[in-house]
């Protein structure tokens, strides 16, 4: 069985945020899904087959962490775009049965991939003190950002604190559904980047996630709202770092970036499909 490790949101190997994509004939049991993703240890796998022609879409999607199945994400949709696109199973826009509905993703002719995802329904919250001690830093605001992501985003003062940010893990493990999404304002404008961010899920096993796709359908409509503008630029000044460019429309925003496959390789094991579900 193919298996494919593609850098997301990057347009160099060793940067942004890999992930496993594995192209299927159906979706095996859950449990096999479960143990590939821990084996393969990244933040996200993903794991897709066809559907039928003529339906609302062209391939079902999944999404493992290590440890969870998570509901939206970004940057594995984007790689298994780029996979497929890559060995030839795709042709323009490309539509995915996923649990937060259908998402579309377009490959431009220089290999920009745009997805077409749901808009994070913002609502504030009270700030927990808790967390702001679990982040070590001051909180400005708190926001849940829906049940598609099940996160906390949380603005801090200044750039600089988001990048010097040193979380205590366990404590933010028992205080979040999925993790916490921490922002501020870019400090140079220009630097190419509006805002930047970082985003940790130690609750579903990703201590801190290098670029995250899903975080930006909430730091979209945060920011627009905020710098008076639609379309904009957000740096995740993760280790590896990386840019999502975004565009609001409505209760929908854009996120575009591009991709490389730095493995491409075969799964020995065969896959379980005593328990599987489509």
């Amino acid at each position: 069985m193919r298996i494919r490790i593609v850098d997301a949101f990057t347009d160099r190997p060793f940067a942004g945020n890999p992930a496993g994509v594995l192209i299927l004939d159906a979706f095996p049991a859950d449990d096999w899904m479960q143990r590939v993703a821990a084996e393969v240890n990244l933040s996200e796998t993903a794991f897709l087959h066809r559907l039928p022609a003529g339906g609302d879409a062209d391939w079902a999607l999944r999404w493992f962490t290590p440890a969870a199945e998570v509901a939206l994400c970004g940057h594995a949709t984007l790689a298994t775009t780029h996979a497929l696109h890559q060995a030839g199973l795709a042709e323009g826009p490309v539509r995915f049965a996923t649990r937060s509905g259908v998402l579309t993703a377009t490959v431009a002719g220089d290999g920009l991939i745009t997805l077409d995802f749901p808009a994070a329904p913002l609502s504030p919250i009270d700030t927990d003190p808790a967390l702001a001690a679990a982040l070590g830093a001051d909180l400005l605001s708190t926001l849940w950002t829906g049940p598609n992501t099940d996160d906390v985003l949380a603005e801090v003062a200044d750039e600089k604190t988001v990048r010097a940010l040193t979380p205590d893990l366990g404590a933010l493990a028992r205080l979040t559904s999925r993790g916490v999404i921490v922002t501020a304002r870019a400090e140079d404008p220009a630097a190419g980047y509006d805002f930047v961010s970082r985003f940790f899920a130690p609750a579903v096993g990703v201590n801190e996630d290098p670029v995250t796709g899903s975080a930006h359908t909430a730091l979209t409509p945060y920011w627009s709202e905020r710098l008076g503008r639609t379309t904009l630029v957000g740096y995740q000044a993760s280790p590896r770092g990386g840019q999502v460019r975004v565009t609001l429309r409505g209760d929908r925003v854009d996120l575009a970036g591009t991709a490389v496959t730095t493995i491409d390789g075969d799964l020995l094991i065969p896959a379980d499909p005593s328990s599987g579900t489509d």
